[in-house]
């Protein structure tokens, strides 16, 4: 089979013809060659990434631990450190690949689509349904999905994906080259590559791995991706806390060699020891799933974030720049009234105020040729919401809608142009040919230099009937309707159709005005108005007409009545400097009949101002503002394959409510990240009080907790609880409190003072308090021997025990306090995170079994404690949430006074 010989060769050869495949012949060939998809080689990536686990800074810490504990002959405890390497690195691959997973799933809600034909009609399928002999349909916006030759029609096709070329070239039926490379014919298109413009229909003769794409795809697979602001902070965050143990540790060597008087192996192995126990092992995987839990419940929410790290980012948004039609609406156009130069015609009320005469006919016909919708009876209506409005009115005034016909009788078509915002038709009209014409009114009057008057004659469209014209649009326009001209121009018999867009659109005559009603979604006001109390900006960026897209932001409370409109002419008219004053300046601020191109300046105007700015769009050109946006969110029933893959975010149901909620989603998971960062950094106090304890006690006060109980606390029960607080509910207010600088770090000076010297210093007191409590109790005095043989041993052991589980108790009333920064604990409900109970079960169990299992007590010099002492740590996890609660509360009391 040679994609470059005659088509109807091709044809014959793959065993198809111009009216497409059979259903059950499309079945069947699905069977034979597989899903249209690429294969990804996973089994190749797996050992690379469980080695990185081995090989991380925090990880490499610990193996430098182990080492050192092995030269000094402590194997036991090193073995014990090389376990936590292995538990850790297990469980953190197992976190990447599970969050991996949850983001690749997330293509199945929104598989690519095409056209086809099947059995003789027009049918969208999934991609992956696609088979060689397919006959499919390309049009403008569309990510082509398999290796086509061309039948009929042209368009342009964006190849950079493959050539790397950025400019568009033409691709057409009509052009056949023999003899040339493969990707420079101009009757092929191929895999990957997007549809930029035009329409045509074509044969596919290759898919899946066996396209051009498939086969640079099986050469390498190339998939890296820089780390986010939020993973770069997190490393950071790893070598503070590294810093810190390495410094403590070093500094414990000299102090227990000459103050304590151990000889410097002892010292050796403390050091390693406290090193091991201190390095917050789980840290990345708690924060990759946090995200990946992020992301799934956006995708339940109807907004598919396709990047882990963009969850983060969206917590800090400020500015949203939407979209009108679709976001704010319900993108549902019904028409309401046509105007002509006889008056208006009420198409619901079936009246007019006046006689329409011989002119709804004529805006009938025009509003059916000039149209790609389709009306088929008992399914729903296809094509762009507007084009159906109008079709649906061409149907009201009686106008045939059937598609056959009108492609029937269509000659050309110039596609319509988000600049010019005009598309025409040259179609047959009994024997002559007549351009018809369909655009935004200011757009189209230009191009007219005739109105259809009320006899059903041209008269000359002077200044009288413009003012006229355009008083009638901006009635329209003010009571939030969407306003479409009609023109049209008779051509010369015997003359050649013009397929110079200028050529065609030029001397037309202006036939009337179709008004079509797109009401607002009704959850967008709320929506917008929980916006407004988070501090965020919104700013609509519409091509629809002022009054319009003004009417539309009153309604919802994006604006008040007299908002800065500035149109597409005038934003073209503002230099850089004076866009962004403008921006600063103006608070209520609609940019209407915006061009595509003033998306990407009005992102790069405000990401100048150190705005993080969400960007919506839907078509070819918003790629570059999708791209460019800190967060480019597409539409996925409206939007173009190419704004999808252009996007960070892909809204399934196309509602503005979905970005408020993504936004709500990124500012939680950002505080729960923070949640954990306290609650490990508030372990690192009651850890090291221990050990400086023994150390200042001059050889006077005997250890409190064993090296292999610091890893035991370390590993069994930090964990889980961190599990938990990375799923925690949102605190009360997350939506009232500004946004984020985009410079702030994750680690605030308040958030370490927090966890070093309030909640760890009680911890360690609580803890130390306990220690001494059972070693006082059996007659412990300072100085007197502990040691394996001496009558106060088991004391000790039941001693150090205490401390292990005062750590544990204080580390369960930790995990509560920091469930909120400033709001008490009562306004999330105390039990509302059933993942933190459930791990603090898990801790409490494994406490259990360290403390009564006989080999643990061995392994770990633990021994079992009289029901009295256990009784004592039940207050501890009260005390320091309790102590925790009384701090917020002073700080909410200094907040609303100084409020």
């Amino acid at each position: 089979m040679n994609p470059e010989e005659a088509a109807d060769l091709l044809l014959r050869d793959l065993s198809s013809s111009s009216a497409g495949l059979s259903s059950t012949e499309a079945q069947r060939r699905l069977s034979q060659y597989g899903p249209n998809a690429l294969r990804r080689r996973r089994g190749v990536r797996w050992p690379v990434e469980l080695a990185r686990q081995f090989t991380h800074p925090l990880a490499l810490l610990l193996w430098l631990a182990a080492a050192l504990l092995v030269t000094v002959g402590s194997l036991v405890v090193a073995a014990a450190v090389v376990l936590i390497i292995v538990l850790n690195a297990a469980f953190a691959f197992i976190q990447e690949v599970h969050a991996e997973r949850a983001v690749e799933a997330l293509a199945e809600y929104i598989p690519q689509r095409a056209k086809v034909l099947r059995d003789g009609e027009p049918r969208e399928v999934d991609a992956a349904e696609l088979v060689p002999g397919d006959i499919a349909i390309i049009e403008e916006g569309d990510r082509i999905a398999a290796d086509i030759r061309l039948l009929a029609g042209a368009i342009e096709a964006d190849m950079s994906a493959l050539t790397g070329e950025s400019v568009p070239t033409l691709r057409s039926a009509s052009i056949l080259d023999v003899d040339v490379p493969v990707l420079r014919a101009h009757d092929l298109v191929f895999s990957g590559t997007n549809c930029t413009g035009g329409e045509a229909r074509g044969v596919v003769f290759a898919t899946g791995m066996s396209t051009e794409l498939g086969r640079i795809a099986a050469l390498s697979e190339r998939v890296k991706q820089e780390p986010s602001p939020l993973e770069r902070q997190v490393r950071r965050v790893a070598w503070l806390i590294a810093a810190v143990s390495v410094a403590l540790a070093l500094a414990f060597i000299p102090v227990a060699t000459f103050g304590v008087h151990l000889s410097l192996i002892n010292s050796l192995v403390f050091a390693a020891g406290l090193l091991a126990g201190m390095v917050p092992e789980g840290l990345l995987p708690v924060i990759t799933l946090a995200l990946a839990v992020a992301v799934r419940a956006l995708a339940s929410r109807g907004a598919l974030v396709k990047r882990l790290s963009a969850v983060e980012t969206l917590g800090s948004t400020d500015v949203i720049c939407t979209d009108k039609t679709g976001t704010l609406t319900e993108n549902r156009m019904r028409p309401l009234a046509v105007w002509t130069a006889s008056g208006v015609h009420d198409l619901e009320a079936d009246s007019g105020t006046t006689a329409a005469g011989e002119l709804l006919p004529t805006v009938a016909r025009i509003a059916s040729a000039c149209n790609n919708a389709r009306l088929t009876p008992g399914e729903e209506p296809s094509g762009d919401p507007t084009e159906v409005a109008v079709l649906l009115a061409a149907r009201a005034l009686g106008a045939e809608t059937d598609a056959a016909h009108r492609e029937g009788k269509r000659r050309w078509q110039f596609h319509f142009d988000p600049e010019l915002k005009l598309m025409s038709t040259i179609d047959r009209d009994g024997d002559r040919l007549v351009v018809h014409t369909k655009g935004a009114p200011e757009a189209l009057l230009p191009h007219c230099t005739t109105l259809l008057g009320p006899q059903g004659c041209p008269v000359p469209l002077d200044a009288a009937h413009h003012d006229l014209i355009t008083a009638q649009v901006n009635a329209f326009a003010t009571n939030g309707l969407r306003v479409l001209a009609l023109a049209e121009r008779p051509l010369p018999a015997g003359i050649r159709p013009p397929h110079r867009r200028a050529d065609a659109e030029h001397e037309l005559c202006f036939v009337g005005l179709i008004a079509m009603l797109d009401p607002p979604r009704p959850e967008v006001a709320e929506a917008v108005a929980r916006c407004r109390t988070a501090g965020i900006r919104v700013i609509v960026i519409t091509g629809d007409h002022p009054l319009t897209a003004a009417a539309i932001a009153r309604r919802v409370g994006i604006s008040g009545d007299s908002p800065t409109t500035v149109s597409g002419e005038q934003l073209d008219r503002l230099t850089e400097p004076e866009l962004a004053q403008l921006l600063s300046s103006e608070p209520d601020i609609i940019f209407a009949r915006a061009s595509p191109e003033a998306k990407l300046r009005i992102a790069d105007a405000l990401r100048g101002q150190g705005h993080v700015v969400a960007m919506t769009g839907d078509g070819v050109n918003d790629a570059p503002a999708l791209r460019r946006a800190d967060i480019g969110v597409a539409m996925g029933r409206t939007g173009t394959d190419v704004a999808r893959e252009a996007s960070t975010m892909v809204l399934t149901d196309d509602d503005f409510a979905s970005i408020v909620a993504a936004v709500r989603a990124g500012r939680r998971i950002y505080d729960n990240v923070r949640k954990f960062i306290i609650y490990i950094f508030a372990h690192a106090t009651p850890e090291v009080t221990p050990f400086l304890v023994f150390a200042l006690g001059g050889g006077l006060v005997p250890l409190p907790l064993t090296i292999l109980q610091l890893l035991a606390f370390d590993v069994g029960s930090e964990t889980a609880p961190a599990l938990a607080l990375s799923r925690d509910p949102a605190e009360p207010g997350l939506m009232h409190r500004p946004p984020r600088p985009r410079s702030e770090g994750v680690i605030r000076g308040p958030m370490l003072v927090r966890a070093w010297l309030f909640l760890g210093v009680m911890v360690s007191a609580l803890q130390m308090a306990g220690y001494f409590y059972v070693l006082s109790s059996a007659g412990w005095h300072p100085g007197a021997p502990v040691g394996e043989g001496t009558p106060l041993h088991h004391a000790y052991r039941q001693a150090t025990t205490m401390t292990f589980l005062g750590m544990i108790a204080g580390q369960i009333g930790t995990a509560f306090a920091v469930r909120t920064q400033r709001a008490s604990l009562r306004s999330v409900g105390v039990l509302s995170n059933r993942y933190l109970l459930w791990g603090i079960a898990a801790e409490l169990f494994l406490a259990a079994v360290f403390v009564y299992a006989p080999p643990f007590q061995g392994l770990l010099g633990t021994a079992a404690l009289p029901v009295g002492d256990l009784l004592l740590l039940v207050p501890y996890p009260f005390v320091v949430w309790g102590a925790d609660e009384a701090r917020r509360y002073l700080v909410r009391r200094r907040t609303a006074r100084h409020g």
